[in-house]
């Protein structure tokens, strides 16, 4: 079913094709207008509910692509993998390449507070995701396109690791399994700021101290830390993220 509005409905069209996605598939277009209405537009009809289900679909096509395309990591890689896949940059990032913004509707106000850009951006890609998935209530019209950018974004990050977010993937599975949060302790040593242990982490939970690391600077001690800590975590039986 066509939109009433002309314009709007070649514009939705557009944005389709740059998807790769036959336009005479059965898409719900009125969805895919919703899914790219900012909350400013309108109170009641946003993109806010086909976001919370967008966030499901996009979580699960990473999970599928990762565990179809590495069988043989562990799962405490995959999580972390995920959690970077995920993550408001990346999809802001592939909304950005798809000129999403030129498709959404958003107040004056809105479109020029360039420091909520990346989470708009976000937002919006995870409603499309969400409007694509209602339509036919399959991944048929997700997985063709979004695919591609996520096996070779997952290779780059497996290259290379420090773009492994383990603090987003401990403070998920903390957060699923107990409602709290991991708590960092970081101590600096005297050492040269080019040294590679200057300073050292601990992460706690419960009394509890899940791992300890050591980096150049307190945001990699502290990933070293979530890494020795999610791994021992996720290797724990009954403990699967």
């Amino acid at each position: 079913m066509t939109l009433f509005y002309p314009r709007r409905q070649k514009q939705l069209q557009s944005l389709v094709n740059k998807l790769g996605i036959p336009t005479s598939t059965q898409i719900n277009w009125q969805l895919l207008d919703l899914a790219l209405t900012h909350p400013t537009v309108s109170a009641t009809a946003n993109y806010e509910q086909l976001e919370f289900v967008g966030d499901a679909v996009v979580r699960l096509v990473a999970a599928e692509v990762l565990w179809e395309t590495y069988p043989e990591c562990p799962v405490g890689e995959f999580a972390a993998i995920r959690s970077v896949l995920v993550s408001d940059r990346i999809l802001a990032q592939l909304a950005a390449e798809y000129g999403l913004e030129l498709y959404l509707l958003v107040s004056n106000s809105a479109s020029t507070d360039k420091a909520g850009r990346e989470s708009r951006l976000a937002d919006a890609f995870e409603a499309v995701l969400g409007a694509l998935y209602l339509s036919t209530h399959t991944q048929e019209l997700v997985r063709p396109w979004l695919d591609p950018h996520f096996k070779q974004l997952a290779a780059e990050i497996r290259s290379d690791p420090a773009r492994l977010n383990y603090k987003a993937a401990l403070q998920e599975w903390t957060q699923a399994h107990f409602k709290v949060l991991p708590e960092y302790r970081v101590q600096e040593s005297p050492q040269p700021h080019s040294a590679t242990t200057r300073f050292s982490a601990e992460v706690w939970l419960q009394g509890k101290c899940l791992g300890e690391g050591t980096g150049r600077s307190i945001k990699a001690a502290e990933q070293a830390a979530a890494q020795v800590a999610f791994m021992s975590l996720s290797r724990e039986p009954g403990k699967e993220s």
